[in-house]
């Protein structure tokens, strides 16, 4: 029993030494816990708070020096660029391209100008005759028979015109001469007496340096004549190029198209084969118009010059028809040059009275013919009609200031076509509208039910797959 005391306290001495080392470690521990604390604070502060991390870096980074100028932060270039500025330099150089390409294309055209004039030529001609071509195979003619037919018609009726021209002209050149050296000598005894007080001094120094002008000229007046025989060269070969070209488009016009189909993009190939048709249609309606109005006034002025005892009124009228495939100018020219003729070789009164009749003709083609006879098939304005033929004479001549016209009216109906066809591909491809709609509180018919009957009696079906049809 003495040992008891002895054992008790040596059992309490070893228990507060065993709370004193648990105490110890608990301590360590903690501590240890509490600088991993301390470590992993910046990184998830920095992921946290990404706007603190600027102060908590500049907070580490040493101030610069003294002597070290204060600089400001750039912008980012981009940025310091107007947004103005920005689109006008991205439409600049899509602009640089755009004409660089059609200045390139522009030099390949005339350097084979002949050959484009002529196969616009061919063009014009195939839709003049192709109506014809048309007709005869709905007749019961092979397709080969009835462009041979309307080609050979329509060729021996233009060399019977050129033919008949030329011999009018040939007929009365002697008359003609005669005619206008009395018609100057009237002239010049008409303004001696008119109220201009025209000298015979100034009407002799005129005539003077008329003459002086040409004696010096000879030499560029003989050049200009040989250049004439090469014009002429050129104007026959592009006429053989020309009725080669109006045989095979007739003959084989469709699969001609088909061909150039097959060199446009896939993509935009269903709008070009839409855009085809309508453009045929808009140059066959421009041509055909043209036509009428030209032979319309041909006729017309032609009677009223023939009338007028003015000569040669048959070429004359003849070239009225040609210069009225020019706008504006062809009038004008064809106009004067009648009225010219008439001075020279009747007088002032029957140059007024031809004057009189070439406008009253001109304001009755652009006022009632053209409206009614070319419709709304070719509309185009004024001013583009004035700034094409004087931009197509500029480039290609009287060729140009032809075609130029019927290109700007193909070239509207084209633009047109294909921005509706844009319009329409885009709304058929657009997501169906959300929520509901008409169809959705429309009344359904049970399965079984009878279909519906229209207005027209006959039985219509519903059409499947369209939501409370089914």
């Amino acid at each position: 029993m003495s040992k008891l005391p002895g054992w008790l306290g040596q059992l309490g001495a070893e228990l507060t030494r065993l709370g004193e080392r648990l105490e110890e470690r608990r301590a360590e521990t903690e501590a240890e816990d509490h600088k991993a604390v301390h470590e992993e604070a910046p990184a998830a502060v920095a992921a946290a708070a990404p706007a603190d991390t600027g102060a908590a870096v500049a907070d580490h980074v040493p101030p610069p020096p003294a002597y070290a100028p204060s600089v400001a932060a750039r912008p980012d270039p981009v940025a310091a660029i107007p947004w103005g500025m920005r689109v006008a330099a991205e439409a600049g150089w899509r602009l640089l391209v755009l004409a660089g390409t059609l200045w390139v294309l522009m030099r390949v055209i005339s350097a084979v100008q002949l050959v484009v004039l002529a196969f616009v030529a061919a063009l014009l001609v195939t839709a003049m005759l192709q109506p014809t071509v048309a007709r005869l195979k709905r007749y019961g003619l092979p397709r080969g028979l009835a462009t041979a037919v309307t080609a050979i018609l329509g060729f021996v009726i233009i060399g019977l015109v050129g033919w008949f021209v030329v011999w009018q002209v040939m007929d009365n050149i002697d008359t003609l001469s005669d005619k206008v050296t009395t018609g100057i000598d009237d002239l010049k005894n008409w303004l001696l007496d008119s109220p201009f007080h025209v000298t015979d001094k100034q009407i002799n120094d005129i005539a003077k340096n008329l003459s002086d002008t040409v004696g010096t000229n000879t030499e560029a007046i003989t050049s200009a004549g040989l250049q004439g025989v090469t014009v002429m060269v050129e104007i026959l070969t592009g006429m053989l190029l020309a009725m080669f070209s109006t045989l095979f488009l007739l003959y084989d016009g469709k699969r001609i198209w088909h061909w150039v189909l097959k060199l446009v993009p896939a993509q935009a190939r269903p709008g070009v084969a839409g855009a085809g048709p309508r453009a045929w249609r808009t140059l066959t309606a421009y041509v055909r118009g043209t036509v009428i109005v030209a032979l319309i006034d041909a006729i017309f002025i032609g009677l009223g010059i023939y009338f007028l005892n003015v000569p040669m009124a048959v070429p004359l009228a003849v070239f009225i028809f040609l210069f009225a495939f020019i706008p504006l100018v062809g009038a004008v020219v064809s106009g004067a040059l009648a009225v010219v003729v008439a001075l020279v070789t009747e007088g002032v009164f029957t140059a007024l009275m031809v004057l009189a009749v070439v406008l009253a003709v001109q304001q009755i083609e652009g006022h009632i013919l053209q409206p009614f006879i070319l419709g709304r098939a070719v509309r185009v304005h004024p001013l583009a009609v004035v700034l094409s033929v004087a931009a197509g004479g500029m480039i290609a001549g009287i060729g140009g200031a032809v075609v130029a016209v019927p290109l700007v009216a193909v070239t509207n109906t084209v633009v047109g076509y294909l921005r509706t066809y844009g319009q329409e591909e885009s709304r058929r491809h657009s997501p169906p509208p959300h929520g509901s709609t008409s169809l959705d509180a429309a009344p359904t018919r049970g399965p079984g039910s009878p279909p519906e009957e229209t207005d027209d009696g006959s039985d219509e079906e519903p059409a499947a797959g369209v939501p409370g049809k089914a």
